[in-house]
């Protein structure tokens, strides 16, 4: 007939009724008819497989349903001090903000609603947020971190430092109040400071790299009493390595580094240990002289090798010259001695001789080539 409203509800949908816009009722599947000559009635439709209602009469619609809500719908109404946990056939699908209200229908879908207080800890439930991790809707609705071995997690709520961490995974909402989280590595790590340009107390210009090793001991302390920790350590080492080579000659840097060292060591770990960080070893690596003073340098050094050189000559002449003299004193005691000297310089003069002609018989050579007194 002309005037009469057929509607068709699907198996998947649900239907609303208004008139002169108003609610009416809610309709399941099947088919209906309305007599409506003037307009006056409308029927929306609603796919329930995505269950969550999206209308802008939310409010007018649990208002006109009344205690009949519940047939059709799942309320959530989540306080200002809550979170809702929303699960679907069983898993959970979505988490609404403290003050929300929304509905949902019923049929197709089973959803559930678990109101979690916040008063009662700001923590995700490790299967709680590894649920909203797998959905992607982790980061959106928490703050999480990891924790590696060697190191420690730092929770600030509002600007102040909540709770420690030992390593491990965690989750907190961020509804309410403003939290963040910080990892602290503790692990040994290695500082270099490179290319410093410095004086040494006799007014030598010299460039010094420096190596330093170093761990955060109090992890607590190191966060909230320095901005950055590192670039801290990093202006302590320079300040450190400035003061000891200002204090020592050229002569004694290059000669005693290991006291460098100590000094350097000494005047850092003193300074940054207040501050929850601990130095355990710190090194001079190079000591870069100027192109001018190593020449200079290289010139100190062949002189003092050319007088310690002249040194040892003159000592062995003296010792050459005294063996002779003892010699001296045998042989001008003894006519044998003498005489075997004789023969062992005649050896050496034959040895260059090829050719020698010897008149009188060895007793020519004996008496004639070598005259005896």
């Amino acid at each position: 007939m002309f005037w009469t409203k057929r509607v068709v509800i699907g198996d998947g949908e649900r239907g609303l009724v208004s008139k002169n816009r108003q609610f009416q009722r809610v309709l399941g599947p099947g088919v209906y008819r309305y007599f409506d000559p003037l307009g006056r009635i409308g029927v929306s439709t609603h796919d329930i497989s995505q269950p969550e209602y999206r209308g802008g009469d939310k409010d007018a619609l649990i208002r006109a349903l009344g205690e009949r809500l519940g047939e059709h719908f799942v309320l959530a109404d989540i306080g200002s001090e809550s979170v809702g946990l929303v699960s679907r056939n069983g898993r959970l699908s979505d988490v609404l903000p403290p003050g929300t209200r929304a509905l949902f229908w019923r049929g197709l879908v089973e959803v559930t609603v678990e109101t979690v207080s916040l008063n009662d800890g700001l923590a995700l439930p490790r299967v709680v947020a590894t649920r909203l991790r797998q959905i992607g809707l982790l980061e959106r609705v928490a703050v999480a971190l990891t924790v590696p071995v060697e190191s420690t997690g730092l929770v600030f709520i509002d600007g102040e430092l909540a709770q420690t961490l030992g390593p491990g995974s965690y989750a907190f909402w961020n509804f309410r109040k403003n939290v963040s989280a910080e990892v602290i590595d503790q692990r040994l790590l290695s500082l270099e400071v490179s290319g410093q340009e410095l004086l040494t107390r006799d007014k030598v210009s010299l460039r010094v790299n420096l190596a330093a090793s170093l761990r955060v001991a109090d992890p607590v302390v190191a966060r909230t009493r320095v901005a950055k920790h590192s670039d801290f350590i990093y202006r302590e080492l320079q300040y450190g390595l400035r003061r000891a080579v200002g204090a020592k000659s050229l002569d004694e840097l290059l000669g005693d580094k290991a006291s460098l060292d100590a000094d350097i060591f000494a005047y850092v770990r003193e300074r940054v240990s207040e501050y929850g960080i601990e130095v355990t070893g710190v090194g001079v690596k190079d000591v870069i002289l100027p192109g001018e003073m190593k020449e200079i340098l290289n010139g100190v050094v062949q002189a003092e090798k050319l007088a310690q050189a002249n040194v040892i000559r003159r000592r062995e002449e003296s010792n050459a010259t005294r063996s002779l003299l003892n010699t001296a004193r045998l042989i001008e005691d003894s006519p044998t001695l003498l005489r075997l000297k004789e023969l062992e310089a005649l050896e050496k003069v034959t040895e260059k001789i090829d050719t020698l002609t010897v008149f009188g018989g060895l007793d020519g050579v004996l008496k004639d080539l070598v005259k005896l007194r």
